[in-house]
C-alpha cells in the first residue's frame, strides 16, 4: 500500500531474537557490551527470546559468553606467558559479569517453560556452555575471586534448576528413564580442549572434565568411554604429579563404573594395566596410592578377559605387580611410601590367596623389615604389616611351621618394643598392635599344632611386664 501524502513513514520491524543475540555476540569484546546485553535480556519477553531465537544463536552466544570468561591460554606445554597476574585478575572481573548474563538467560529459560519451551534444542546448547563456565570459576583457582565463585556457584544451582534436574548428577546423566542427560554435551564442547595439542592451553579443561566424570557412575557412564578413556590416559600420562594423580582417579573411576565386558574390548583393560604398572617406578606417595587403589580393580578385570580370550599364564599380573611393589618395599626408607605400600599389601595378599606361597621368601623379609621399625605415632606401617601378616598365615598356613622360628621371635620383639618404647603413641594405638601381634600369634599356634604354647611357657613364666604376660596369656588360654 502507497504512503498518502503527510502520513509519517513506517516505524521499522523490531530485530528477530536471533538477530540481537548475534550483534551482540559480535560485539562482546567492546567495552560496555556485557552491560547492554544484560539490558537487553531484562527488557526481554522471554517467549520471543527463546521463541524467535534460532538453537545456533543461543548456543553461539553461550560459547562467545565462555571464552570471554575463560582463563587466559596457555603454552602447548602448559607454560603461562609473562604477564599473568593481570590476566587473571581481569579474567575473574568478566567472569562476574558474564555469570549474571547466563542467570539472566537461565532466568528467561524457567521463565519460558523451561527445557519443554519450543527453544528447548538452542536451550541444551545453553545449559552445555552455562554448565563448563560454572564448573570453570566455582571453584578456588589462580583465575577466581570469592565474588567469581560465588556467582558461578549461583550459576550451577540455577542451571540444575532449569533442566528440571534435583541435582548435578541428575543434570549430567539424565533422569530415571530414557531421557538422555547432559554429559555427552558436555564432553562434546570439551572435546578440542582435551587433545594431545591443547589439553594443556586451557588450565580448566582437566577441572571441568574431572569434575564431570566422577559425577557420572554405573550405568550411565558406559556409553561416553570412548570419549572419556583418551583424556584420562592423557593426564595419567604427563609429567607432572598433579596431572598423574588427577588422571589415575579418573581411571579408577571409569574402572568401577564401566562393565569389565566393556573394559575388555579392543585390549583397553590391557592398555590400562600398562599405563599403571608403569606409574609403579615412581617415587611420589600420593601417585602409588592411587595406583595401587585402581589396580586392585583393575586386575581381576584383567584376569577374566585372558582367561576368556585363552592367554593363562604362569606369571598373572597380580604376581607381576605383588612381585616390584615387594622389590620396592625392601629398598624403601621413605615414612610417606612405607605407609602407602603397607597398606595396599592386605589387599594383595587376600586376593592372590594361598597362590602367595610364590612370593612367601619376599613377603617374609619385607614383614620382618617393617615389623622392626616405627613409622610415627599413628603406626600405620606396622598395623598394616601385622594385617598382612595374619591374612598370609590364614592362606598359606602349610608353609608356616618352617618360618615359626623367625616370625616368633620377630613378634615377642615387637610386643617387648611397643610396651617399653615411651614415645609419643597414643595409649589406643599400643593397644592395636599388642592385640593384631597376639592375634598372628595365636595363629601362628594353631597351624603348627600347638608349638608355639610349648615355645611361650618358659617366656611366660619369666616375663615380669604385665602387658606381655596378658598377651602371652590370651595365647595360651587360645583353642
Amino acid at each position: 500500500m502507497e504512503r498518502g501524502p503527510g502520513q509519517p513513514p513506517p516505524a521499522p520491524a523490531a530485530p528477530s531474537a536471533e538477530q540481537a543475540l548475534l550483534q551482540a555476540r559480535l560485539a562482546l569484546a567492546e567495552p560496555g557490551a556485557l552491560r547492554e546485553l544484560s539490558a537487553l535480556l531484562q527488557a526481554a519477553d522471554p517467549r520471543w527470546l527463546l521463541g524467535t531465537a534460532g538453537p545456533a544463536a543461543l548456543g553461539e552466544l553461550a560459547a562467545a559468553l565462555g571464552d570471554l570468561a575463560a582463563p587466559p591460554r596457555r603454552e602447548q606445554d602448559g607454560a603461562e606467558p609473562p604477564g599473568q597476574d593481570a590476566a587473571l585478575a581481569a579474567v575473574a572481573e568478566r567472569a562476574e559479569r558474564v555469570g549474571a548474563v547466563f542467570l539472566l538467560l537461565l532466568q528467561k529459560l524457567e521463565a519460558a517453560g523451561g527445557q519443554h519451551s519450543p527453544g528447548a534444542s538452542g536451550l541444551r546448547r545453553l545449559l552445555g556452555h552455562a554448565f563448563i563456565f560454572a564448573v570453570t570459576h566455582k571453584e578456588q583457582r589462580p583465575w577466581t575471586t570469592a565474588s567469581s565463585r560465588a556467582v558461578a556457584q549461583e550459576v550451577l544451582e540455577r542451571l540444575v534448576q532449569a533442566a528440571g534436574c534435583g541435582s548435578v548428577e541428575e543434570f549430567l546423566r539424565g533422569k530415571e528413564g530414557d531421557e538422555e542427560g547432559r554429559f555427552g554435551a558436555v564432553m562434546g564442547l570439551l572435546k578440542k580442549e582435551l587433545t594431545k595439542d591443547t589439553w594443556k592451553c586451557n588450565p580448566a579443561s582437566k577441572d571441568v572434565f574431572s569434575w564431570a566424570l566422577l559425577r557420572v557412575c554405573r550405568p550411565w557412564l558406559c556409553p561416553h568411554l570412548e570419549r572419556v578413556l583418551p583424556p584420562a590416559l592423557l593426564l595419567s600420562d604427563d609429567f607432572q604429579e598433579e596431572n598423574k594423580v588427577l588422571g589415575v582417579r579418573c581411571l579408577h573411576h571409569i574402572v568401577l563404573n564401566v562393565p569389565g565386558a566393556d573394559l575388555c574390548q579392543f585390549n583397553r583393560a590391557q592398555v590400562l594395566f600398562h599405563a599403571l604398572y608403569n606409574h609403579l617406578y615412581s617415587r611420589e606417595a600420593p601417585l602409588i596410592q592411587a595406583v595401587l587403589l585402581c589396580l586392585l580393580d583393575l586386575l581381576p578385570i584383567l584376569q577374566r578377559c585372558q582367561r576368556h580370550q585363552g592367554q593363562g599364564r604362569a606369571v598373572s599380573p597380580w604376581d607381576q605387580v605383588l612381585q616390584l611393589v615387594l622389590t620396592h618395599m625392601e629398598a624403601e626408607h621413605g615414612l610417606a611410601l612405607r605407609r602407602v605400600y603397607a597398606g595396599t599389601l592386605p589387599a594383595f595378599v587376600t586376593r592372590l590367596g594361598i597362590l602367595i606361597v610364590r612370593h612367601l621368601k619376599r613377603l617374609e623379609r619385607v614383614i620382618l623389615g617393617y615389623l622392626e621399625v616405627s613409622d610415627g605415632p599413628k603406626e600405620e606401617a606396622r598395623l598394616a604389616i601385622l594385617e598382612t601378616l595374619q591374612c598370609t598365615i590364614e592362606h598359606a598356613w602349610p608353609r608356616m611351621p618352617c618360618r615359626l622360628p623367625v616370625l616368633l621371635k620377630a613378634l615377642l620383639r615387637l610386643l617387648w618394643d611397643v610396651h617399653t618404647e615411651r614415645g609419643p603413641t597414643p595409649e589406643p594405638i599400643r593397644a592395636a598392635l599388642l592385640h593384631r601381634a597376639t592375634q598372628c600369634l595365636i595363629l601362628l599356634d594353631h597351624c603348627s599344632q600347638g608349638h608355639v604354647k610349648v615355645l611361650l611357657q618358659g617366656v611366660q613364666s619369666s616375663c615380669e611386664e604385665k602387658q606381655v604376660r596378658e598377651c602371652l596369656r590370651k595365647v595360651q588360654e587360645s583353642t
